[in-house]
């Protein structure tokens, strides 16, 4: 039995790579997925999550979770980026299936108490589900088989701050929580999704061999490309959410630290993570009781996006 995995998003276009790849490839075992505000509204994130379950044939449960920070202000929702429906507005139809009535944080908590020891969480939204799991039942923490996140920087410029990783940036608070929480996390951040760029001609190509997958996915992706080549000058887009489901079934493909995490909640730096590697000498107190997570630095990018797309290219249509 392959052990089962809780998706937690925010979809989101480059989210919608990740889900197409963790809901085709057969060492994924996708029990749900739980949606958090983010790259949309939490309404729009869960009716988006099941409309790509169903577009892949398969019938996993979505639970609706956080609609907004623990503590922080909401910074709005980033339509320039993703569109208003999170696919680059290309209009949809609604999902035929209900998302269910269990609350997000309630369904990690039941799963990972129904099997404990087995859970691995791939997060790749603003990490709020995740902390209110935690503040409900702390016990689940060592449970957890594994968190893998999309987001955060060790070195590597922020993305929607001079410093800040924009899941990170959105909920400081719960990030804080997540990071101190004793699970094992890896952090696959933008020193690693900085480092790998779809090219449009790549998601093209993807689109020739699985025309209705692909296809979506070049159709939702054109508003999200255009952003980047705007703001960047890249004909394509950074790699970032499938970055962690790339690191569940290839870890290999990865280098990582270990370090112990706190996150910045207020001031210039709001939503920095600062990390301390292990066996640094500094005395500062801060990271204090925190467990060492891993932290990825290096990334095969090209065997990344063969992974990723060629699981998409073999298994969709």
């Amino acid at each position: 039995m392959k052990n089962p995995v809780i998706f937690d998003t925010d979809p989101g276009i480059d989210d919608a790579f990740a889900i197409h790849h963790a809901l085709y490839h057969p060492e994924i075992n996708l029990i749900g997925m739980t949606t958090v505000f983010g790259n949309v509204p939490v309404e729009i994130a869960a009716k988006n999550a099941k409309i790509l379950a169903e577009m892949a044939g398969q019938d996993i449960p979505v639970f609706q979770g956080a609609s907004g920070p623990m503590v922080a202000p909401h910074k709005g929702f980033p339509t320039f980026i993703h569109g208003a429906d999170g696919f680059g507005d290309i209009n949809l139809p609604d999902p035929k299936g209900v998302i269910e009535k269990i609350y997000a944080p309630q369904f990690i908590i039941d799963s990972v108490r129904k099997q404990p020891g087995e859970v691995t969480i791939i997060a790749v939204g603003p990490l709020t589900n995740l902390a209110m799991a935690f503040r409900m039942d702390p016990g689940i923490a060592p449970l957890v088989k594994q968190v893998i996140i999309m987001g955060g920087a060790a070195k590597e410029y922020g993305n929607i701050s001079a410093v800040a990783e924009a899941n990170i940036f959105n909920d400081p608070h719960a990030a804080d929580i997540v990071f101190r929480a004793d699970w094992p996390m890896v952090m696959a951040g933008l020193d690693v999704t900085h480092q790998v760029i779809l090219g449009r001609k790549e998601a093209e190509d993807l689109a020739l061999k699985a025309p209705r997958i692909g296809g979506f996915l070049l159709d939702a992706a054109d508003l999200y490309f255009n952003f980047y080549n705007g703001a960047f000058g890249i004909d394509g887009c950074y790699f970032h959410d499938p970055c962690a489901t790339a690191y569940y079934v290839n870890p290999d493909l990865f280098c990582s630290i270990d370090a112990a995490v706190r996150v910045s909640c207020e001031g210039p730096a709001i939503g920095q993570t600062l990390i301390k590697p292990a066996g640094h000498p500094g005395p500062s107190t801060e990271w204090d009781g925190c467990r060492n997570h891993k932290i990825l630095m290096k990334i095969k990018g090209a065997e990344v996006k063969e992974e990723v797309l060629g699981t998409i290219a073999k298994y969709a249509d």
